[in-house]
């Protein structure tokens, strides 16, 4: 069963407080305003994180290699329930395959256009999880045009010297990155 609150974006003011919704089909345009999302980089047993190439049917930045995954919590949504829902709708993993999730950068924030105009205005909490081991991939091919597991060194080598290869919201995180790779 559906419900009013299935396919919404939490809307925020400029301190991060919700003030409303707006459908997610919409909300991304030339005036996108400020809402709620979040990002994941998923993690092997190696210490690998999982990269994906967004599909060529995405709204925004399509066909860009960026993290793991990423959506939007719904209205009184935990991030914890987003995320393993967004991972089932992505990766096809089921939320049990998804262990030690932590938030990586809990303040995260960006603001980025890309090249059709469309804006990503987004306070964007960036979690790190582990994919259970003997788990397979199955990505949704409305969302994921290719995926790799990568080490964490090489991505971020790929972040400083081909930043415009990636979504924006990958380069910004770079941070976390960092953090990443000091844990593994």
């Amino acid at each position: 069963m559906t419900t009013a609150t299935d396919d919404v974006v939490v809307l925020l003011d400029d301190h991060g407080n919700p003030v409303g919704t707006h459908p997610r089909a919409t909300v991304h345009s030339t005036t996108t305003p400020l809402h709620l999302a979040f990002s994941c980089h998923l993690r092997d047993d190696a210490g690998r994180t999982l990269v994906t190439r967004r599909a060529l049917a995405k709204r925004t930045w399509p066909g860009v290699w960026t993290n793991s995954f990423c959506g939007h919590p719904r209205p009184g949504e935990s991030f914890d329930d987003a995320v393993r829902r967004h991972a089932q709708h992505e990766l096809g993993l089921p939320g049990e395959a998804i262990v030690g999730l932590e938030p990586l950068l809990p303040d995260f924030r960006y603001r980025a256009v890309d090249a059709a105009g469309v804006v990503e205005n987004e306070v964007c909490p960036v979690f790190t999880a582990v994919l259970a081991p003997g788990v397979e991939l199955r990505p949704h091919p409305d969302e994921v045009a290719e995926h790799r597991w990568v080490d964490v060194a090489d991505l971020l080598d790929v972040v400083e010297k081909a930043p415009w290869a990636l979504s924006p919201w990958i380069v910004e995180q770079a941070e976390g990155l960092r953090l990443l790779l000091a844990r593994a």
